[in-house]
């Protein structure tokens, strides 16, 4: 499930809390990691128990109109295609995945305005009604259908981001990649797979297609390991590098970039070293300033050829 970039990312950001907390320890560092990798997981899981709560309000808007004192036409006659939508069931009487959301707790009832406010948004637009309106009805069409819902209104949707802050630090940032692999089983669903839980690490699920493939579980450990145990020698570099700069006033994000990407240099003589400092300059155009990505791609590119290559 996660890929080298967002393991990256989530090694940059360990290194950071120890930036800010130089107490931490290497193995409150490694524990750290682990519980955010982990909340990746666990926010998908989240998302995708979003569909049977979100199909359980369309079909509590529906019969409230219905019993009306006078519904109109439409609303004593229905259209229930998407109440009667096949993924919700399917995800319900999965054992393993109901198993998973009970035993995370996980729950929307909690949420009922936010599912009101998604659904009247889902309703209104184009993509929806031309679901209801097809004149066919599958489980292809049903499953593309909570794909459009996912790509197109959860993404930057500022009440879903109040409600995943209050839930876990850890899901904010990780909103977009989990709802891609909310979409990857939604598509595997509609071509009529049954529901899997993703192996947690991108190289666990290569391994299974029979790759040969270095695990990225451990390109994480060692990075983390490598940047923590290096984390003073490399700020000295930096430092001895900016000499106009007072090295306590260095931007810290920008450091620790560096700092992460000196170390995957350092410990991953196999990756080129454009493509581990591109990686970090990514990632500085998400967690940095503007400026950031010439400062991160110029110091790292400098101190890998001028002072890395001497300790290697």
């Amino acid at each position: 499930m996660l890929n080298r970039r967002i393991l990256r990312i989530k090694v940059f950001k360990v290194l950071y809390s120890y930036a800010e907390n130089p107490a931490m320890s290497l193995k409150e560092a490694e524990a750290e990691l682990e519980i955010s990798c982990q909340a990746v997981r666990d926010l998908y899981l989240y998302m995708l128990s979003l569909i049977s709560p979100l199909t359980a309000e369309a079909s509590a808007r529906i019969e409230a109109a219905r019993a009306k004192f006078n519904p109109t036409e439409e609303e004593r006659n229905p259209n229930m295609k998407f109440v009667g939508n096949r993924i919700a069931p399917l995800l319900d009487a999965d054992p393993d995945f109901k198993k998973l959301i009970s035993k995370k707790k996980f729950s929307w009832d909690q949420n009922d305005v936010f599912l009101r406010k998604l659904y009247e948004s889902v309703r209104s637009k184009d993509y929806f009604q031309a679901y209801l309106n097809s004149g066919e009805s599958s489980l292809k069409e049903d499953a593309a259908l909570f794909v459009r819902i996912f790509e197109e209104e959860l993404v930057d949707n500022p009440d879903l981001e109040t409600i995943l802050e209050e839930m876990s630090i850890y899901w904010i940032d990780d909103l977009a990649y989990a709802l891609t692999w909310c979409c990857r089983t939604l598509e595997s669903l509609g071509n009529g797979h049954r529901w899997e839980l993703p192996p947690l690490y991108q190289s666990e699920i290569m391994a299974k297609t029979g790759a040969v493939v270095d695990s990225d579980k451990e390109f994480a450990a060692r990075l983390l390991r490598g940047a923590f145990n290096g984390y003073g020698r490399y700020y000295q570099m930096i430092a001895e590098a900016v000499p106009k700069w007072d090295k306590d006033r260095l931007f810290v994000i920008d450091a620790v970039l560096v700092i992460a990407g000196l170390a995957e240099v350092e410990h991953f003589p196999e990756i080129p070293n454009k493509i581990s400092v591109n990686e970090y300059v990514e990632i500085s155009k998400f967690y940095s300033t503007p400026k950031s990505r010439s400062f991160v791609n110029g110091l790292l590119d400098n101190l890998i050829k001028n002072k890395l290559s001497l300790s290697l």
